[in-house]
C-alpha cells in the first residue's frame, strides 16, 4: 500500500529505525521491530548507515517489517553517489518485496578528498532522484524538509525554493528534519503553504536521552536547542534516568501540542530503543483513540483499487 493513502485519515503516526552495522547479521534487528509492532504505527521507517553502507541491510529490513510484521514500510533511498543503474537495482528489489514506498534523499556528501561534488554524475540533489523514481516508477515519494533551514542553504527561501521544486518534481509527503521548538515548525508550515506546497508534512520528533548525543547531531543538522530545553539538558545530564524521563516528557509535550494544531502526522525517531517509543505512546494513548477513525476501511479500500 502507499503510504499517501493513510493521510486520508491523519494524523498518521510512524516510526523510524536504522539497520545494524555491515558486518552485523540483518536478524539483530528483529528485537527492535518486535519491542515496537504492538505499537501499531501506521508505518516504519528505514535508514541507510553512513554513506549507503547499510544499503543491503536496508532493503531485507523493509521486507521484514512489511511481509514478516504485515506493516507498511519506508525504505530510504539516497543518490548523490549512485547511478541510474543501482537505483535501478534497488527499486526493482523494492518492488519484488512489494515494498511501494521510498524515502528519496540526497545523502551525505562521501568525506573522501576525491569526491568532487561538482562533477558530472547521474543525481546531484535529491530533486533529481524524485524526477527519476516518479519516470521510471510507480512508487509514492517521500521527502525531506528543514523546519530551521538545509545546512547548506542560505536562507529559509532559497531552502523553500529549492524544497518546492523538489515537491513539484513528484514528492507525495514530506517528513521533517527533527525540532524542538514547535512554533519553528509552525512558522515552516506556514511559509509552505503561502508558495502552494500542499502535500501533507509530517513532523519529525526525537526523544532526547543523552545530551552529548544530542548536541552532535543537532551540530551536524544545523538543529537549534531552545533554552527551556537547553535547561533540562544541563540539569539533567549526570543523571541518565532523570534526563531520560524529562527527555521522554519534553518529546510528549511536543507530539501533543503538534496534535491539537492538527498537524499531518508525527514521525517518531526511536533510535532504536522501543522502550523509550513505548512511554511516548502510552502517554498519548488516549489521544491516538480521539483521532483514530477506522483506518481499516481506508487500507481495504486502497488495496483493492
Amino acid at each position: 500500500m502507499k503510504i499517501k493513502e493513510l493521510f486520508k485519515n491523519k494524523p498518521v503516526i510512524s516510526l523510524e529505525i536504522f539497520p545494524p552495522k555491515p558486518e552485523s547479521p540483518v536478524d539483530t534487528i528483529y528485537k527492535t521491530i518486535d519491542g515496537l509492532y504492538d505499537l501499531k504505527p501506521d508505518y516504519i521507517s528505514v535508514t541507510y548507515g553512513a554513506g549507503g553502507s547499510s544499503k543491503s541491510h536496508t532493503l531485507k529490513i523493509a521486507d521484514i517489517i512489511k511481509n514478516k510484521y504485515n506493516i507498511e514500510a519506508l525504505a530510504h533511498l539516497t543518490c548523490i553517489n549512485s547511478a541510474k543503474e543501482d537505483v535501478d537495482n534497488v527499486l526493482k528489489e523494492l518492488k519484488s518485496y512489494g515494498v511501494e514506498n521510498v524515502l528519496a534523499l540526497r545523502g551525505d556528501i562521501p568525506l573522501d578528498d576525491e569526491f568532487d561534488i561538482n562533477a558530472r554524475r547521474d543525481f546531484k540533489y535529491a530533486k533529481d532522484l524524485v524526477s527519476y523514481i516518479k519516470e521510471s516508477d510507480d512508487f509514492c515519494i517521500a521527502g525531506a524538509c528543514y523546519p530551521e533551514v538545509h545546512i547548506e542553504c542560505t536562507d529559509s527561501k532559497e531552502d523553500l525554493k529549492h524544497l518546492k521544486e523538489k515537491v513539484d518534481n513528484g514528492v507525495d509527503f514530506l517528513i521533517t528534519q527533527l525540532f524542538f521548538d514547535n512554533n519553528l515548525f509552525y512558522s515552516f508550515k506556514e511559509k509552505a503553504d503561502a508558495i502552494g506546497i500542499n502535500i501533507p508534512i509530517s513532523a519529525g520528533i526525537m526523544p532526547v536521552i543523552n545530551k552529548k548525543q544530542i548536541e552532535r547531531i543537532t551540530s551536524l543538522c544545523g538543529t537549534s536547542i531552545p533554552l527551556k530545553f537547553r535547561r533540562i539538558l544541563d540539569k539533567y545530564e549526570h543523571n541518565p534516568e532523570a534526563l531520560k524521563e524529562a527527555g521522554i516528557a519534553y518529546a510528549t509535550e511536543q507530539i501533543i501540542d503538534l496534535l491539537s494544531y492538527g498537524i499531518d502526522g508525527i514521525h517518531l525517531y526511536t533510535m532504536n530503543k522501543p522502550e523509550i517509543s513505548r512511554k511516548i505512546f502510552n502517554q498519548i494513548e488516549s489521544i491516538r483513540s480521539y483521532f483514530k477513525e477506522d483506518k481499516e476501511d481506508i487500507i481495504a479500500e486502497a488495496v483493492g483499487s
